[in-house]
C-alpha cells in the first residue's frame, strides 16, 4: 500500500522536475510512513514518486519506484494484488525469475510480457503508473471497483498524477481553479461526480479504465465495468454460490506479512467477514466506535459479537467534547470534502492508536446485497411515476410546484423527480440527493457566478441496460453512492492514519459471480440471501433492524457544534435546514479556502 504520483513531459529541468517531484512525495507521505524512492528518467523527460506502507514483502526487495532487469520499465503502484503468487507461479513457468516476493515485481514483468490488458488479470485493488524508457509512454491503470484512487491532470502534452489531489497541488504545476461541474455533482449529490473532481482540469481516473500517455497525447480505455446478467439458479445454488465466492474473497483478503485486523459494527456485513475469517482460523482483532446514546451506540452488539467469535476487541467511547477536537485534523485529510468519513477517520484513528496496520471494512455487503431502502423504495417511486405519466403536464406541474414551495427538503427532491423522466436514476438521486437542481443552481452563482450546470450534470450519468430495476438500483449503488462517496472517503480517511483498508465485498470476482444470480433472490429483502450463506451469523445480528455506521451528526450540529455553522445558514442564498446540507456547504467552503482556489472569486461573490 503506497502513494504514487509522478510527472511526465513536463519540459523543466531535471533539477526543477525533482524538487517539484520530491513535493508530491512529502504530501503524499502518509500514506506510506515505511519507505519512499524517486526516478528520474535521464533525460528529465519522466519522473515518478512512491512513498511505502509495507505490507507484503517487508524487505528492502519491495522498495519503489522498481525497475525492470533491463531498465525500460519502471513501475510505482499503490494497492494489493491479492493473486500475485499464481500469476507469478504461471510467469515461472514460462520462464521469468524474481528477484522479491512483491506483487509490484509480478505487475511489472505481466506488464512487460503482456502489454496493458494485464490489468484483466489482476484480483485486488490497484493504482498503477509505468513509464517505458524505450517507447517513452506512461500507462495508469486504477482497479475495476475504484477502491484505491488516481488523479491526472494534462495539459499541453504534460502528464501529472498522484494517488491525492492535495499531491497535484503541491506541485505547483496544477492551477488552482474550481470546476463549475464537479461543484454541481458535488451539490446534487454530496461527493464530486467521477471523473469530475473540485479542481478544473484535474480528473479521477475512472474505475476499471486505463490510460496510455504517448507523444503528449491521452487514450483512456475501459477493461471493465459492473454489469448484472441473470441466470437460473435455484435458491440452493444461489445460496451455495454466495457462500463460495464469499470464502474466496475472505481468503484473498486475508493475505498479508502484517496482522489484519477488522472494523467490527453491530450489523451483518462486518459480522459476515469476522465468521468467515475465524472459520479460516484467523486471529483478527477488532475495532468499534460506540455512543452514550443508544440510538447509535453499536458498541454492545459489537462486544457480544466479538466474544462469541473468541476475539480482542476494542471499544472506543466517543463524545461530541473529543469528535470535535479531531474535526481539524479530519477536514485537514479530506483531500475532496464529502457528507461523510468523519466515522472512518474516528475509528481508522482507533485501530492506529492500538498499532493496526490493515484492517477489513464490511462496506460494500448494501450494495452487493440490497441491503438499503433504495432497493425497495426506487422501484416503487419508478412504478408510481410511470402509472401518473398518464397525467402528463399534470404530473409534471405538480412535481414543479412541491420542488419550488414545499418547506422539507425531501419534498423538494420528489417534486423534482415526478417534474421529470420516470427513470431509476432520477428516483435515485430523488432518495440520496441533497439540493435539488434549482437550489444547486442558486448556489452555484455563489461559487461559479454566471454557470448553470445543475441539469446537465444531473442527467450525464446514465444506467447502461440490467435486467431489473432492482439490479439498476444496485448498479448505482456501486457506481456513484459507493464509489464517489464510500470508497473514496475511506481510503483517504484510513490512509490518513497510514492503515491500509480491505474491502472483500468490493470485489470484482465476487462481484461477478454474485451477479448472475436473479435480483429477486441475490437483493431479497433484509439480506435474506447473505443470512442463509452465512448460517454462523448470530441471531442478535441477523434480527437486529439495519442500523449502518452513523455518528449523532444532527445532534452535534445543531446543539454541541452550533456555533460552526451558524454564518454558514446564515450566509446561504437557500435555505438549509438539515444537518447534512449545513455540513455540505461548511465542508465545500473549508476545501476551497484551505487550498487556496478560487479564492478571489468567491469572496467577490459572497
Amino acid at each position: 500500500m503506497c502513494g504514487i504520483g509522478g510527472i511526465i513531459n513536463s519540459g523543466l529541468g531535471r533539477d526543477a522536475l525533482e524538487q517539484r517531484l520530491l513535493a508530491i512525495q512529502r504530501s503524499l507521505r502518509h500514506r506510506g510512513p515505511d519507505d519512499e524512492g524517486l526516478f528520474l528518467a535521464p533525460d528529465g523527460r519522466a519522473g515518478l514518486v512512491s512513498t511505502r506502507l509495507s505490507i507484503l514483502d517487508l524487505s528492502i526487495a519491495g522498495h519503489q519506484p522498481m525497475a525492470s532487469a533491463d531498465g525500460r520499465y519502471h513501475i510505482v503502484f499503490n494497492g494489493e494484488i491479492y493473486n500475485f503468487m499464481a500469476l507469478r507461479e504461471e510467469l515461472e513457468r514460462a520462464g521469468e525469475t524474481f528477484t522479491s516476493r512483491s506483487d509490484t515485481e509480478v505487475i511489472l514483468k505481466m506488464y512487460a510480457r503482456y502489454g496493458p490488458d494485464c490489468v484483466r488479470e489482476f484480483e485486488g485493488m490497484f493504482a498503477i503508473a509505468i513509464w517505458d524508457e524505450r517507447e517513452q509512454t506512461c500507462f495508469l491503470a486504477r482497479g475495476p471497483l475504484g477502491i484505491k484512487p488516481l488523479y491526472y491532470y494534462e495539459n499541453r502534452g504534460t502528464l501529472i498524477f498522484a494517488s491525492e489531489m492535495r499531491a497535484l497541488l503541491s506541485s505547483g504545476l496544477v492551477p488552482r481553479n474550481l470546476s463549475s461541474p464537479a461543484v454541481a455533482g458535488y451539490l446534487l449529490f454530496g461527493a464530486a461526480q467521477e471523473p469530475d473532481t473540485l479542481v478544473d482540469k484535474v480528473s479521477s481516473l475512472p474505475a476499471g479504465h486505463y490510460l496510455l500517455w504517448r507523444d503528449g497525447k491521452i487514450k483512456l480505455r475501459a477493461f471493465w465495468t459492473a454489469q448484472f446478467e441473470a441466470e437460473p439458479f435455484s435458491k440452493t445454488d444461489a445460496v451455495t454460490t454466495v457462500r463460495a465466492a464469499l470464502e474466496d474473497s475472505v481468503r484473498r483478503h486475508l493475505v498479508s506479512d502484517v496482522p489484519v485486523s477488522l472494523f467490527l459494527s453491530g450489523g451483518i456485513d462486518s459480522t459476515t467477514l469476522l465468521a468467515l475469517a475465524r472459520q479460516r482460523g484467523a486471529n483478527l482483532r477488532t475495532f468499534c466506535i460506540s455512543f452514550d446514546d443508544p440510538q447509535f451506540n453499536e458498541g454492545n452488539v459489537a462486544r457480544r459479537t466479538a466474544e462469541h467469535f473468541g476475539v480482542e476487541h476494542f471499544d472506543w467511547r466517543l463524545d461530541s467534547g473529543t469528535a470535535r477536537q479531531l474535526l481539524e485534523r479530519f477536514l485537514q485529510c479530506s483531500d475532496q470534502p464529502s457528507i461523510d468519513g468523519f466515522n472512518t477517520f474516528c475509528v481508522s484513528k482507533h485501530a492506529h492508536d492500538h498499532g493496526a496496520k490493515v484492517v477489513l471494512s464490511g462496506l460494500g455487503g448494501d450494495e452487493a446485497f440490497g441491503g438499503y431502502p433504495s432497493f425497495t423504495a426506487i422501484p416503487r417511486l419508478v412504478a408510481t411515476s410511470r402509472a401518473l405519466n398518464a397525467a402528463g403536464i399534470l404530473r409534471r406541474a405538480a412535481g414543479r410546484a412541491l420542488a419550488r414551495y414545499s418547506f422539507s427538503p425531501r419534498v423538494r427532491r420528489l417534486g423534482s423527480f415526478l417534474a421529470g423522466p420516470p427513470t431509476s436514476a432520477a428516483a435515485y438521486w430523488c432518495m440520496r440527493g441533497i439540493f435539488t437542481p434549482q437550489e444547486t443552481a442558486a448556489l452555484l452563482q455563489r461559487y461559479c457566478p454566471g454557470v448553470d450546470e445543475s441539469d446537465e450534470v444531473a442527467s450525464r450519468f446514465p444506467v447502461p441496460v440490467q435486467p431489473t430495476v432492482q439490479d439498476e438500483v444496485s448498479y448505482l449503488e456501486v457506481t456513484r453512492y459507493m464509489r464517489n462517496q464510500l470508497l473514496r472517503d475511506s481510503d483517504m480517511m484510513s490512509m490518513a492514519w497510514s492503515l491500509e483498508l480491505r474491502v472483500p465485498f468490493v470485489d470484482r470476482k465476487l462481484i461477478d459471480i454474485i451477479g448472475r444470480i436473479p435480483a429477486a433472490l441475490r437483493l431479497a429483502e433484509g439480506k435474506q440471501m447473505l443470512l442463509k450463506a452465512v448460517p454462523e451469523i448470530p441471531e442478535w445480528v441477523a434480527r437486529r433492524p439495519k442500523h449502518g455506521f452513523v455518528f449523532p451528526f444532527k445532534d452535534w450540529v445543531t446543539r454541541e457544534w452550533r456555533d460552526i455553522f451558524v454564518r454558514i445558514e446564515l450566509e446561504s442564498p437557500v435555505k438549509l435546514q438539515t444537518w447534512y446540507r449545513c455540513w455540505c456547504i461548511f465542508a465545500l467552503n473549508d476545501f476551497i479556502e484551505r487550498n487556496g482556489i478560487d479564492a478571489d472569486r468567491l469572496a467577490a461573490a459572497a
